[in-house]
């Protein structure tokens, strides 16, 4: 990892770019051309009542890929973390329980998808013109769901385990397979829409098969038939890792729901009738997922350059990878401006040819309804540089903005106000006001980037180290905010003679990893609501995860090498199987942490509750995020500890005296499982 994170800081942007983004530009590409290379055959083949068939399916499948991405993108991560923590055996009961969750999903979407697809449909906004073929392409594809899922949740894990070009080599196989058999069962069997359903999943299943094979050549892991077991717990584990991806893609799937059905009812009191408006306007969303797919792929590629370099403080090597990547994006969403302005004809005869209604109403949308495409290059890149920076509230407000905030109320709005053409200029008017918000973030971080100084208390700690223990003890305290728990871990060590880890982690951590110690500082422990809505950066793992893998490492370095006090930072999990830990939490009540927070930090009393509410719930997501386990759940200690019943002095003396005397070990481990700890 150090030699990564070294080309990260040192190397030549541009080759970094290359490095990084292509196989993400690639990837994303292949999965959009998946569905336009339907729409191209389907169109000269069936007409465009069967591409506008394929559209009101399409939702489905958007449903399908939010949860294969969820159970993929969690299950990578899973497994990124826990190798990072040297936990191969973790990792692998992860992988197993995501590819099981996967199947699982992938069959009961598949059942419910047979039973209820014209009741799907009718949601999906299908009219009666285009139920029959909707209903022949939509059974089959619903049939290939499993084929799809799976496949899809297997690529993403293949990646993380550090073998990408299979992994887009499994797809690009699946896209060139269905753009040969597309024409044979369209026109030579003349199959139509159904022809083009089976093209799909046949060639979803080679990549499934392709993939599956690969499972039992893992590099990093063993997958065999005695460790395939699905793990309720750890399902929950991958979904939360993959919320992200899953809210990403269910905005998509909102957003063709209510405007294939605006299209359709507003599209009825138009010449144009209903099937023409929803065949059109998934065509031109499709033609524009490319230009999107070029620059996420382009910006995914820069961010473990922008985050790392971030956490290193080199604000220089972060202004110019964000300057390269605006520029480029720009020039690239340009030069599809220029083409959908210029020739929407052309493009759209590439789906078949319609009546002259059909190609009229081709050219407003590819103009209009694109109008503002050239702000896509600075609006995308924004929200995915907020993700690489941790800032993940301004990430959160960029990823929605657009799809959920601003284009589904103006195309209600505007529609019921000006009919069909108000539904194609809430596509300039969402893309208008979602490049204001980036533009304003995104100006106003650059022009304080680096300005802001936090003092970091980074230092080695001053402790003794005279141990006068008997044995290798290592003490782990947890505490809430205004507690006195790191004052008490302090005394503790201390008395002890033995040293005291704290901000010392971070300095260590730091050294380990490039960031600057500022940025550890500021991010580490700390995960609120929004953090969910943070895609996955590089190796499957976001800024957050990245910091608690690294801090486990040294937590085990430290626990390993001698006798210590660690403050914080989940270290009573980390350490779990170790037996010479002694785990303490320190707590107190509302009142006395209020008190202490004004006597010593010098906060006034109300701002004082605010922030011990507000810090102890970060700290409490923190550890459930990466435990499983509640933050304030006693059993997971050896002993909790009032700290105003006794005062910090009294609580440091009790549990110098367990940790000499080795009490905390006379439980055997069927007693440590139901007991109470020793509550004081």
């Amino acid at each position: 990892m150090d030699q990564e994170e070294n080309i990260l800081g040192k190397e030549k942007i541009r080759k970094l770019l290359i490095k990084f983004s292509i196989p993400s530009i690639i990837s994303l590409l292949v999965n959009s051309l998946y569905n336009i290379v339907d729409q191209i055959f389907i169109g000269r083949g069936v007409g465009y009542l069967g591409n506008g068939a394929t559209n009101v399916v399409f939702p489905l499948v958007a449903v399908a890929l939010a949860f294969s991405l969820m159970i993929g993108d969690g299950t990578s991560a899973l497994l990124s973390l826990k190798l990072g923590e040297k936990k191969k055996e973790e990792a692998e009961k992860g992988v197993t329980t995501g590819i099981i969750l996967s199947i699982i999903i992938s069959v009961v979407l598949c059942l419910i998808s047979l039973l209820f697809l014209p009741q799907l449909l009718k949601l999906f906004g299908c009219t009666d013109v285009l139920r029959e073929y909707a209903l022949n392409y939509g059974y089959i594809i619903a049939i290939g769901l499993p084929f799809m899922m799976v496949g899809i949740s297997l690529n993403s894990i293949i990646r993380a385990d550090g073998t990408p070009k299979f992994a887009m080599a499994s797809m690009v196989t699946g896209a060139i397979l269905n753009t040969i058999l597309d024409p044979i069962l369209i026109f030579v069997f003349n199959m139509g829409v159904q022809g083009a359903a089976i093209a799909t999943i046949f060639s979803q299943f080679v990549t499934l098969v392709m993939n599956a094979l690969y499972v039992r050549k893992f590099k990093t892991i063993q997958i065999n038939k005695n460790n395939f077991r699905f793990k309720p717990r750890t399902a929950a584990k991958i979904a939360s890792l993959g919320i992200s991806s899953f809210i990403t893609q269910m905005s998509f799937v909102l957003v063709m729901s209510v405007e294939n059905n605006l299209l359709g009812k507003y599209g009825a009191d138009s010449k144009f009738g209903p099937e023409i408006p929803i065949t059109v306007l998934g065509i031109v969303m499709k033609i524009s997922q490319i230009l999107n797919s070029i620059i996420i792929g382009l910006s995914s590629g820069a961010q473990p350059i922008l985050g790392y370099n971030y956490g290193a403080r080199k604000f220089d090597r972060v202004k110019k990878t964000l300057k390269i990547v605006l520029l480029t994006s720009v020039t690239i969403s340009t030069i599809a401006f220029i083409l959908f302005q210029t020739i929407p004809d052309k493009l759209i005869l590439i789906f078949g040819s319609g009546d002259s209604n059909y190609m009229e109403f081709a050219c407003l949308a590819f103009r209009i309804y694109l109008m503002l495409c050239i702000v896509n290059g600075i609006q995308i890149p924004s929200g995915i540089f907020f993700q690489a920076i941790g800032k993940s509230i301004k990430s959160a407000i960029l990823s929605i903005s657009r799809q959920v905030l601003f284009l589904v109320p103006a195309i209600v709005i505007l529609g019921s106000l000006f009919g069909i053409m108000g539904v194609l200029y809430a596509g300039p008017v969402a893309d208008g006001l979602a490049f204001i918000i980036s533009g304003i973030l995104i100006l106003f971080e650059l022009k304080n980037l680096g300005k802001k100084t936090i003092k970091s208390e980074a230092l080695i700690d001053d402790t003794s180290t005279n141990n006068i223990l008997s044995e290798h003890t290592v003490i782990t305290v947890s505490r809430e905010y205004g507690s006195g728990g790191r004052y008490v871990a302090r005394l503790v060590a201390d008395k002890l003679g033995i040293k005291f880890y704290d901000k010392d982690l971070i300095k260590l951590t730091a050294e380990e990893t490039g960031l600057s110690e500022e940025y550890i500082e500021e991010n580490e422990q700390k995960r609120d609501a929004t953090s969910t809505l943070d895609s996955v950066v590089y190796n499957g793992l976001s800024n957050a995860d990245e910091l608690f893998v690294k801090e486990s490492e040294m937590i085990k370095e430290v626990a390993n090498k001698e006798s210590c006090v660690i403050v914080g930072r989940c270290a009573d999990f980390i350490l779990k199987d170790y037996s010479n830990v002694l785990k303490i939490f320190v707590y107190s009540n509302e009142e006395d942490k209020i008190e202490r927070a004004t006597k010593f930090y010098g906060m006034e009393k109300e701002k004082a509750k605010k922030e011990i509410k507000r810090i102890d719930k970060l700290r409490a997501n923190h550890y459930k995020y990466y435990t499983g386990r509640d933050w304030k759940e006693y059993s997971n200690y050896d002993i909790c500890i009032n700290s105003d019943i006794f005062g910090v002095e009294k609580a440091a003396d009790i549990i110098c005296k367990m940790a000499m005397t080795g009490d905390y070990k006379e439980k055997d481990n069927a007693e440590l499982k139901t007991s109470e700890p020793v509550k004081i």
